[in-house]
């Protein structure tokens, strides 16, 4: 995870001017789905209205996207940092704990993360405080601090996004949910289930991982972001356990190859289909997904390719898993464990 500022203009509706550092932007569309033109290139940006859950996608490129965690400013021009710099009199008027949340802010977008941490640890009585300095011990990979700041911030949920819209700041948070597939999320109840379910599966407490991800499907039933977060949690946890495969069947039985989200549900499916020995199944489903790799990275296309060679040996076509695998070598030699099963 990463920290960049940027402010928003709107031109029209619809049509937003974004300046950061990186350069100025153009969004288009209406909110939950915008395309962003700029000087690194084009990208996609799809969420479900009313969720608090977004992804995004890299257009013309078959790169895995490398989004930054954005905090951003207010409609005004101006260098990234300007809003960030409390003046005088707002430094005698501010209380303590908001002075510190602007100051961590200030220290995130120059990358000092440390002296960030140290003054949102100061800002932790604030909702949007413990938000902020529980992304950021989880970017550190503190999991314990994490774990508390993000759990103090649950506590005064109503409370999100508070302090920082009277500062003129939006934060947006990029978590990864897959290998290949990360989330954009808001100092909200959504963002904050997601921030949660990281923290518990990276310290080992899948159980608690997955009640949040409950929750989050009972919130946005139909976001395939929280579907395939569940999906993945499932299948680590439980890869050979009847039921965990059945549930993942089940929370992708609708699904199409609309974008990499959705094709890496479909390829939790296949995997979930693998185990409970529905092979021609699962060789179905992941030729429909790699009919569609269009804006998906290379590393989900070789998941996508490994899991059919799989398949085709669970089948007995070993000539065609001998392929797969002599052509994923050829690609990457090192790609999982390709290199032993052609012999290298």
């Amino acid at each position: 995870m990463s920290f960049r500022f940027w402010r928003r203009i709107q031109i029209l509706p619809g049509i937003t001017l974004n300046l950061s550092k990186s350069g100025a932007s153009i969004s288009l569309g209406p909110r939950g789905a915008k395309l962003t033109l700029g000087p690194r290139g084009a990208r996609a940006t799809v969420g479900l209205p009313g969720t608090g859950l977004f992804y995004t996608t890299k257009l013309g490129s078959r790169k895995r996207k490398q989004s930054p965690v954005p905090v951003s400013g207010g409609p005004a021009s101006g260098p990234p940092t300007d809003r960030l710099n409390l003046g005088f009199l707002q430094r005698l008027l501010a209380p303590k704990e908001e002075e510190a949340l602007v100051d961590g802010c200030r220290e995130l977008v120059q990358g000092h993360d440390a002296a960030a941490l140290t003054h949102l640890r100061n800002a932790v009585h604030l909702s949007d405080g413990a938000f902020l300095a529980g992304v950021l011990a989880l970017k550190l990979g503190r999991l314990d601090e994490a774990a508390d700041w993000l759990q103090r911030a649950l506590d005064r949920r109503d409370e999100l996004g508070r302090s920082l819209a009277k500062y003129g700041i939006r934060a947006t948070v990029q978590i990864p949910i897959t290998e290949e597939i990360a989330a954009v999320v808001e100092p909200n109840l959504p963002g904050l289930w997601l921030a949660l379910v990281e923290v518990y599966q990276l310290s080992g407490q899948p159980v608690r991982a997955r009640a949040y991800l409950e929750q989050l499907l009972q919130h946005a039933p139909q976001d395939p972001v929280v579907r395939v977060s569940l999906a993945e949690l499932l299948l680590e946890t439980q890869p050979a356990d009847r039921e965990a495969c059945h549930r993942v069947v089940q929370l992708a039985a609708d699904v199409n190859p609309e974008s990499p989200v959705h094709i890496a549900l479909l390829l939790y499916k296949a995997r979930a289909l693998r185990q409970l020995g529905l092979q021609d199944a699962a060789r179905h489903t992941l030729n429909l997904a790699l009919r569609r790799p269009e804006g998906c990275s290379p590393e989900l296309v070789r998941a996508l390719r490994y899991e059919r060679a799989l398949v085709y040996e669970a089948l007995g076509e070993t000539t065609r898993a001998r392929r797969e695998w002599e052509r994923l070598y050829a690609e990457a030699p090192d790609y999982q464990d390709v290199a032993s099963r052609v012999g290298r």
